[in-house]
């Protein structure tokens, strides 16, 4: 199974379980514009990439542009698991 495909297939899992039980949710719907999270859920995303995904978000990367969508959670946890690839030891820092 393609990376990008399993990563979005978990996050959107994790928020649908979590935070949208039973309605439905587009890959681009903003959650905390439209109310689907608020801040403490942004609190449980980070948790949950964090444990699945084996990296620290660090301070700087919370911000809309990468925790705002399944879409956009998608597209950040790729980066940043490409970017430990090329730099392992960045995960422990």
């Amino acid at each position: 199974m393609d990376t990008l495909v399993k990563i979005k297939r978990e996050v959107r899992d994790f928020i649908m379980e979590n935070f949208l039980p039973e309605k439905a949710l587009a890959d681009d719907d903003r959650l905390l514009e439209n109310g689907i999270i608020d801040s403490t859920g942004i609190l449980e995303i980070v948790s949950f990439i964090e444990t699945t995904y084996g990296f620290v978000v660090e301070d700087e990367d919370l911000i809309p542009d990468n925790l705002d969508s399944i879409a956009r959670i998608t597209a950040f946890v790729q980066k940043k698991l490409a970017a430990l690839e090329m730099y392992p030891l960045a995960a422990h820092s």
